[in-house]
C-alpha cells in the first residue's frame, strides 16, 4: 500500500482536520479563510466507546461531518519522526535512499511502513545536510481511511502534529514581527509534551517528551507558593466583625483569636503526595531545558528569541510555572487572533484540538 503525504492543503470552502486515534475522532470544522483569519465553525473529541463502528458512525454524522474535504493529521503516537544525514542523491530519489537508511531505526519492519521526507531547516541554514523522516505504519494508515471512507471525507493531505505546530508558531511570530527568529512552542495532552523549534517557517528541531503520571491535571505551583497562598487567603475575623465595644464594655462576643499557625500551611505543602508531584513537574521541566541547551549549543548562529506553551485554559498557568523553572520569558501561545471561535471549550478538548489548527494554515508545497 503506497500513500503519498503532499505537502498541501485546499484553499477553498470549508475545511475538517481530523485524528483518529486510540477509537477517538478529534476534529476542528473551520469556515473558510476571511483575511488571514480561520473562524472555527465546531470542534470537539468524540470517543467510539462501545458503540459498533455503525453506531460511531451515525454518531459523527449527526454532528455534521459528513461528506467534507478533510485533512488527516497523525498524533505522536501513531507515526515515527526520525532525524538522518541527507543521502546524497537527486531529490526525486531521497524518499527511496531515505528508505534504506532507516531500516535499522524502525520498530517495524521496512516494508510495513509508509514515508515522507522534509529538510531540516532552510538550505541555506547549517541544518539542510539533515533529513526528517516521517513514517506511519501502513495498519495506522488503513485504520484513517476506513474511517474516511464511512464518512465519505475527500482526504487531500496527511500531515503530522509537528509540521502542524511549526505553522501555529510561525503565525505567532509573523504577529509579533519577529519571523527570522528562533522559538520554542510547546504543546502538551493528557500524555506527552511536543517540543518544536523553528524559524522563517521552517522546522528544525522536535522532541516527544513524556508527562509524567498526573502531571496534566496536577499542581504546578511550588510549596514555597502553597504557603504564601495560604497565607494571603488568612482573613482576620476582626476584620469583617464589627466592634460592639461601647464606653469601654464589650456588648458583643469576644472574637480575638491568636496569630495562626502557618506551619500547618507548611505542612500540608511539602506532603508526601504533593512533594511526589512536585518532583515530577521539575523532572518534567529538566527535560525541556536539557532541549533548549541542545539547541543553543548546536544552533549557536540562531538564539532562542521565545517560548511558548499551550495547554489549554491553563496555558498561562504553566507558561508562569515554566518561566519560573526555566529562568527565562515563557509566554501562552494566543490561537485567538488567527483563530476565531476557538475558546470556551471543554477541558481537555481545546488542548487534543488546538494541533489540528495548524494544519489551517499550510499554504505552499514544501521544498524537499
Amino acid at each position: 500500500m503506497t500513500v503519498r503525504w503532499p505537502w498541501k492543503r485546499r484553499s477553498v470552502g470549508q475545511q475538517l482536520v481530523v485524528s483518529w486515534a486510540g477509537q477517538q475522532l478529534v476534529f476542528v470544522l473551520a469556515d473558510m479563510p476571511q483575511g488571514g483569519r480561520y473562524p472555527i465553525l465546531k470542534y470537539g473529541v468524540e470517543k467510539q466507546g462501545a458503540d459498533s463502528l455503525e453506531d460511531f458512525i451515525k454518531r459523527l454524522q449527526g454532528l455534521g461531518l459528513k461528506g467534507c474535504a478533510t485533512t488527516v493529521m497523525m498524533r505522536p503516537e501513531q507515526c515515527q519522526l526520525l532525524q538522518i544525514d541527507a543521502p546524497a542523491v537527486p531529490p526525486d530519489e531521497l524518499r527511496a535512499a531515505a528508505r534504506y537508511q532507516i531500516m535499522d531505526l524502525l520498530n517495524v519492519h521496512i516494508d510495513d511502513i509508509t514515508l515522507d521526507v522534509m529538510r531540516v531547516g532552510e538550505g541555506e541554514q547549517k541544518g539542510s545536510g539533515q533529513l526528517f523522516v516521517a513514517t506511519a505504519t501502513n495498519t495506522v494508515l488503513r485504520e484513517v481511511l476506513a474511517i474516511s471512507d464511512a464518512m465519505d471525507w475527500t482526504v487531500t493531505v496527511i500531515d503530522i502534529q509537528e509540521n502542524a505546530q511549526r505553522n501555529l508558531q510561525s503565525a505567532a511570530m509573523k504577529l509579533d514581527g519577529r519571523l527570522d527568529r528562533a522559538d520554542a512552542t510547546l504543546m502538551l495532552d493528557q500524555a506527552q509534551a511536543v517540543l518544536t523549534i523553528s524559524a522563517n517557517e521552517e522546522l528544525f528541531y522536535t522532541r516527544r517528551i513524556e508527562l509524567p503520571d498526573g502531571f496534566y491535571d496536577g499542581n504546578w505551583r511550588p510549596a514555597e507558593e502553597e504557603v504564601s497562598t495560604a497565607a494571603e487567603a488568612y482573613v482576620p475575623v476582626q476584620a469583617y466583625v464589627p466592634d460592639f465595644n461601647v464606653g469601654g464594655v464589650s456588648h458583643g462576643t469576644d472574637y480575638s483569636i491568636p496569630e495562626p499557625d502557618y506551619g500547618a500551611a507548611t505542612r500540608a505543602a511539602v506532603d508526601p503526595k504533593i512533594r511526589a508531584g512536585q518532583e515530577k513537574a521539575e523532572r518534567f521541566s529538566l527535560e525541556v531545558q536539557r532541549s533548549l541547551d541542545i539547541w543553543s549549543r548546536t544552533w549557536s548562529n540562531l538564539p532562542l528569541d521565545s517560548v511558548r506553551v499551550y495547554v489549554g485554559e491553563r496555558s498561562g498557568e504553566l507558561a508562569g510555572w515554566l518561566d519560573r523553572q526555566l529562568g527565562q520569558s515563557v509566554t501562552a501561545l494566543d490561537l485567538s487572533t488567527p483563530f476565531p471561535g476557538f475558546d470556551g471549550g471543554v477541558l481537555g478538548d481545546t488542548a487534543l484540538c488546538a494541533p489540528l489548527l495548524g494544519v489551517l494554515l499550510r499554504t505552499e508545497t514544501r521544498k524537499l
